[in-house]
């Protein structure tokens, strides 16, 4: 078969066959009285291998050598090219992220993209300061790119770069919120606490929301930064989470300061002193827990908290008892103390 001929049925070229056998892959076994080139059927079986070894990848050295080795082993081959397409395609994929990163950070010209391109690499750098700098060095026209941020907060362990990148997204496009919230569901308890703590640097509605709907996660840690966060905010849906905080002793301190948003509103100070309460009369609470169910009671204002002081401080536990008149003592030195205020205040008009 002449070479025109093996090209049109195999597909390959004229000139990619004289290529294969100027390299020694496929040499035509014989010649026309004319001195064209002639294919047997077995030359054409070898380009037919040729092309489907290319198929897979292999360099036309590659190809050579396992067609003409008998010794070649081909697992060892393919080994090498699984490994190898595994790694081209873990660059291709790195690169359409940060391509993907860079369109939707929508940049209006070159310089723009000069800086989205920068933070990408700076983000990925080994040396917490060069993070750092970065991302303090954004400035307030600079496109952002929400996504890279977030991944990087997700998986920043320097405290001092975690911080830097919840300014970042703080001041970054309404994306942030949502993709934060895919991280309250991480399999990693440090991923899901550094979720919700960038979530909690965020102000807007739609990150209370995630907040909010955090106070029902099934992480303790992540329930107790939400309602710590949504109390001081003066969010009465976080109420029952930091009286569990409290009795539980887990960040009990910080969720009794949490308290005091919500306790400005007389109405809710009532229910969290009724909550405080019936807690303290719950069996289940061990003495620790009473005691500072007790302490809690001092930030919170009106009847309902005042009257279980004066029960609690005849309690048959001694520290909650001495505790509850301590607390008595400087509720009456502060009422006395508002009320000398008020007096002067009355003279003076």
């Amino acid at each position: 078969m002449l070479i025109g001929e093996v090209a049109r049925r195999s597909g390959v070229s004229a000139r990619m066959l004289r290529h294969y056998e100027s390299l020694g892959l496929v040499r035509p076994s014989g010649r026309t009285g004319s001195g064209y080139r002639e294919y047997s059927t077995q030359d054409i079986r070898r380009v037919f291998h040729i092309e489907s070894l290319r198929s897979l990848g292999l360099s036309l050295r590659e190809i050579g050598r396992a067609l003409d080795d008998p010794g070649f082993a081909p697992a060892q081959l393919v080994g090498d090219l699984v490994r190898q397409t595994r790694e081209r395609i873990a660059a291709e994929t790195r690169l359409l992220t940060r391509l993907r990163r860079i369109d939707a950070a929508d940049p209006a010209g070159w310089e723009d993209v000069l800086q989205v391109v920068a933070l990408l690499r700076a983000l990925a750098a080994k040396s917490p300061s060069a993070r750092q700098r970065a991302v303090l060095a954004t400035g307030d026209a600079a496109p952002l790119p929400v996504e890279a941020l977030v991944e990087a907060a997700l998986g920043e362990t320097d405290p001092i770069v975690a911080g830097a990148l919840r300014w970042a997204l703080a001041r970054s496009d309404g994306a942030a919120p949502a993709l934060l919230a895919e991280g309250l569901d991480a399999p990693v308890a440090a991923v899901r606490e550094r979720a919700v703590r960038a979530l909690a640097a965020l102000r807007g509605e739609e990150a209370a929301g995630y907040l909010r709907d955090a106070l029902m996660h099934p992480d303790a840690v992540v329930r107790g930064r939400a309602a710590v966060v949504l109390g001081a905010r003066g969010t009465p849906d976080a109420v029952p989470t930091l009286i569990d905080m409290i009795v539980e002793g887990r960040d009990d301190t910080d969720a009794a300061d949490a308290l005091r948003a919500p306790a400005s509103d007389p109405e809710t100070a009532e229910r969290i002193a009724a909550g405080l309460v019936a807690r303290l009369a719950d069996p289940a609470t061990g003495a620790p827990g009473r005691s500072r169910l007790t302490q809690a009671l001092a930030d919170i204002p009106g009847p309902t908290a005042s009257s279980a002081l004066v029960e609690l401080s005849g309690d048959a536990d001694r520290a909650v008892a001495l505790t509850a008149a301590y607390l008595l003592k400087l509720r009456a030195a502060g009422d006395a103390a508002r009320e000398a205020a008020r007096e002067a205040a009355r003279e003076e008009e």
